[in-house]
């Protein structure tokens, strides 16, 4: 150890220049509104946590969202890209500490022609070497590697938050396929006996055979729009049976109806600060520190490096010589880089460069995040109001088409006025169901809006340097 002492005592030293190649970080300004501009007045209760999807209220939801997180190919990559960055960053905080290196070697000699004498020599050697990161570079590279493995992290996460959306929609898609192959069997009941009807009309003589084929023409239409809605669904399985990493075709267990339940309340006043729960702005404001940290590392590698080296070495011949003057064995070496003046100002340029880039990146981001929640704010009030009108819609077109019927019935209206009012009927039905399948999907993008959270209180700490630093 005391071999080792003035190595260590040195670039201890030598460690306080460090700070002279580090910019300080400061985070970019931005423009943020007071408030949502699509916000609502207050409502009864806060809305979801971390298991945001569990807030739907469906167990058969819950169990798919977790068998996907456990069995999705994407984000198992995106987990393998994360520990990558995680081991390059090791790698890097390696060339901070001194390397060992030791070796061990046995010789055996003996004279020719003479008497036989054997000479054995066995020698052993252990060597340190350090290169003392006076101005930073070293650092500032580990920094920006850690920053590196932060943002892959954020990747990870912002997958993750993009895969549960992708999965509550292709099941809600498949509930909403199912409904409308149901109201379109529907349909197409009623149109079969709407030709019975209008058949029994024509042996009477009371219709015509124009009435028969427009009845024909229309039941045609409705059976038609059922094959594609049935491949349309077959579409949204194999896509969901892919997110689990299964072959098409595979046996999913499906919704028949979309949930009916009142959704989640947003509560007014939500803070703009929630937006730093955003997996996408965490990692660009990641990004754009280890940017910082890669042009201080560049500016850093125009100065002088300083290297040191200790070795311990042992031999049967030489043993006494090496023990009584250890320190002989160390040496220190100054390396003096040459300096190309304009190259040099070009790389900082393109770190300035490289900086500002980043910077426009994650503006941009935050503001992409801004209009995100707006949109979602927007049309979530949007297809409340729509809901409301078109329930309206589907409750008097019902009423009519009743009407058109029994006149229908009754010889007092013609077949062409019953038939206009059940399709009047039938797009009032599909509009409401698009209506609510709109507002479930509106949910699901506000909550990947706001980073899967609108709990302000579990929003997280500011992130630390990695070294300790700013």
């Amino acid at each position: 150890m005391k071999v080792l002492y003035p190595l260590l005592l040195t670039s201890l030293l030598l460690a306080g220049c460090t700070s002279l190649t580090a910019s300080p970080y400061q985070v970019p300004v931005v423009t943020l509104p007071a408030q949502w501009q699509g916000a609502a007045a207050a409502d009864d209760g806060p809305i979801s946590g971390d298991n945001w999807w569990q807030q739907f209220g469906d167990a058969e939801l819950n169990r798919l969202v977790a068998l996907v997180l456990s069995r999705n190919n994407d984000l198992a990559a995106a987990a393998i890209k994360v520990q990558q960055a995680m081991l390059k960053a090791e790698l890097a905080a390696t060339d901070l500490a001194p390397t060992p290196a030791f070796s061990l070697s046995s010789s055996t000699s003996q004279r020719l022609g003479g008497a036989a004498v054997n000479s054995q020599t066995h020698a052993a050697s252990l060597s340190v070497s350090y290169e003392a990161d006076l101005w930073g570079q070293l650092s500032h590279l580990r920094d920006a590697k850690a920053w590196e493995a932060r943002a892959t992290e954020q990747d990870r996460a912002a997958s993750r938050l993009s895969l549960i959306g992708s999965t509550i929609k292709l099941y809600w898609k498949q509930a909403w396929l199912q409904q409308r192959l149901q109201l379109g069997a529907a349909s197409v009941d009623y149109q079969q006996q709407a030709l019975r009807l209008v058949l029994a009309k024509q042996q009477a003589g009371a219709a015509a055979q124009l009435d028969v084929l427009t009845v024909r023409q229309s039941l045609a239409s409705q059976q038609a729009s059922l094959y594609d809605y049935q491949q349309q669904l077959a579409e949204t399985r194999n896509a969901l049976a892919i997110l689990l990493d299964g072959p098409p075709l595979g046996v999913l267990t499906t919704a028949s109806s979309l949930p009916q339940q009142d959704l989640p309340d947003v509560p007014a006043g939500l803070p703009v600060q929630l937006l730093a729960r955003r997996p996408d702005l965490r990692a660009a404001e990641l990004r754009l520190r280890e940017t910082l940290a890669n042009g201080d590392a560049t500016r850093a590698s125009y100065y002088p490096d300083f290297s040191l080296t200790g070795s311990l070495g042992s031999s049967s011949s030489r043993l006494a010589q090496v023990l009584s003057n250890p320190l002989a064995t160390l040496g220190a070496g100054l390396t003096l880089p040459f300096l190309q003046v304009r190259q040099m100002k070009l790389n900082n340029s393109i770190s300035d460069a490289d900086y500002q880039l980043a910077v426009v990146n994650f503006r941009q981001t935050l503001y992409t995040a801004l209009a995100d929640v707006e949109n979602a704010l927007a049309a979530r009030s949007h297809y409340q109001q729509q809901g409301q009108r078109l329930t309206l819609s589907a409750q008097l077109a019902g009423q009519s088409e009743q009407l058109y019927r029994l006149r229908y019935q009754a010889g007092a209206a013609a077949l062409k006025d019953w038939l206009d009012a059940q399709e009047t009927r039938r797009q009032a039905e599909v509009s409401l169901l698009e209506n609510r399948y709109n507002r479930l999907l509106n949910q699901v993008t506000l909550y990947q809006a706001l980073g899967g959270d609108a709990q302000p209180h579990q929003l997280a700490a500011h992130d630390s340097a990695p070294g300790g630093g700013g």
